[in-house]
C-alpha cells in the first residue's frame, strides 16, 4: 500500500471529536503500516489548540487555518483541500451532515472513488479496496471493491471503527495555510440557533435508556420510564419518537439532536441509522434491543437481544429491582 492516508479532523471551540480516534482505526483497515496525516482546517487559536492536542497520536497534522473557514462551509473547505492535498491520496471523512456536504464533491475535485457510510473495510488487494458500506437507512449491508488507483475518498460512518490503543506520537504540526489563499463561496454562514435547554441534560448522563420507532405509541413510554428509574438512568429517544410528539426535542440522540457520552447506552427499538449513531461518543457500552436482527444497531452493539422490547423491558426491569433488593 503506497498511497498517502488522510484523516478531516472534525472539531468544536477548540475541542477534538472523538472520530479523530476512530479515523485512524480505519486507517490501520486500510494498511496496518500506515501512519495518517491529520488534516485540520479553521481559524483563529481554535486551530492551533487542536493541532497541538493531535501530536499525541497523529506522527503528522496539516493545519489550514483561514478566517473565511471560522465556519465550516463544505464548500470552501473543498477549495482549500484540494489546494493541499497529493494526487492519488485517501481521505478519510466523517459519515456525519457535514461529511456528506464534503466527501462526494470532494472526490470529483480530486478524480478520486468515493465510498459513503462505510462501516468496515477488509483491506486493499493491489489498487481495490474491500469494504462494507450502508444502504437504503441502513437497512441493507453492501459489500464492495472499489478502484483507488486515482485515490479515493472514504465516508466512515461514527461509531463503526473502535479507536485502537497506540503507542503516544511525537507528532509534528505543518502549516499549508499559505497555499490555500482566496476562497469564496455562493452560500455564507448566518447564524447558530441554539435548541433550548430541557427538563433533563442528557448530555451528562452516564446512563441513557433510549427508545425509537419501536417503542410503538406514546403510551408505551412509561415502559422505558420505569427501566431507567430502576437503573438510575434518564430516558432518551431518536428523531422518530420527537417527530411523533412523544418525548421533548430535548430528549434527541443523533445528528439533528444532542451529542451523548453516556458509559452505558441501552438502544431499545433502534434501528441504529448514522444519523442517531453521530450522537453517540465516548465510546460507551452499548446493549440493543430490537426485534429486527439485521439492524444497524447491533453492528457496534457490545450486547445485541433480538426480542420485542415492549415484553423484554418490563421483564428487565423486574430484574433489575429484584437484584437491588437482594444487595440493599
Amino acid at each position: 500500500m503506497t498511497a498517502r492516508i488522510f484523516a478531516y479532523i472534525a472539531h468544536k471551540a477548540g475541542v477534538v471529536d472523538d472520530s479523530a480516534a476512530e479515523l485512524l482505526a480505519a486507517a490501520k483497515k486500510i494498511d496496518p503500516a500506515a501512519s495518517p496525516t491529520a488534516l485540520v482546517v479553521g481559524s483563529g487559536s481554535e486551530v492551533d489548540a487542536v493541532c497541538n492536542s493531535l501530536c499525541g497520536f497523529y506522527a503528522e497534522v496539516w493545519k489550514i487555518a483561514s478566517d473565511s473557514l471560522a465556519y465550516p462551509n463544505a464548500e470552501l473547505v473543498r477549495q482549500a483541500l484540494v489546494k493541499v492535498l497529493p494526487q492519488g491520496c485517501i481521505v478519510l471523512v466523517p459519515h456525519n451532515h457535514f461529511g456528506i456536504d464534503l466527501g462526494p464533491g470532494l472526490s470529483i475535485k480530486l478524480n478520486a472513488a468515493f465510498v459513503s457510510d462505510t462501516v468496515a473495510i477488509d483491506g486493499v488487494d493491489g489498487t481495490s479496496l474491500r469494504a462494507v458500506r450502508q444502504e437504503f437507512g441502513g437497512a441493507v449491508s453492501t459489500h464492495i471493491r472499489c478502484n483507488i488507483a486515482s485515490g479515493a475518498v472514504i465516508n466512515v460512518r461514527p461509531g463503526a471503527f473502535k479507536p485502537i490503543e497506540s503507542a503516544a506520537a511525537a507528532g509534528k504540526v505543518v502549516d499549508q495555510s499559505a497555499q490555500v489563499r482566496a476562497l469564496t463561496t455562493k452560500r455564507r454562514y448566518l447564524t447558530t440557533i441554539v435548541p433550548e435547554a430541557g427538563d433533563v441534560d442528557i448530555t451528562k448522563e452516564p446512563v441513557l435508556v433510549s427508545v425509537g420507532r419501536g417503542i410503538g405509541e406514546k403510551d408505551n413510554i412509561p415502559i422505558a420510564e420505569e427501566l431507567a428509574e430502576a437503573l438510575g438512568a434518564v430516558v432518551s429517544c431518536s428523531r422518530p419518537v420527537v417527530d411523533a410528539k412523544w418525548l421533548p426535542k430535548s430528549r434527541q440522540v443523533g445528528s439533528s439532536g444532542q451529542t451523548v457520552k453516556p458509559k452505558i447506552y441501552l438502544a431499545c427499538g433502534i434501528s441504529g441509522s448514522f444519523q442517531h449513531l453521530a450522537g453517540l461518543k465516548g465510546n460507551p457500552f452499548i446493549v440493543a434491543i430490537n426485534k429486527n436482527p439485521k439492524a444497524p444497531i447491533f453492528q457496534v452493539a457490545e450486547v445485541g437481544i433480538v426480542t420485542d422490547m415492549l415484553e423484554f423491558i418490563p421483564e428487565l426491569t423486574e430484574k433489575v429491582r429484584e437484584m437491588k433488593q437482594v444487595t440493599a
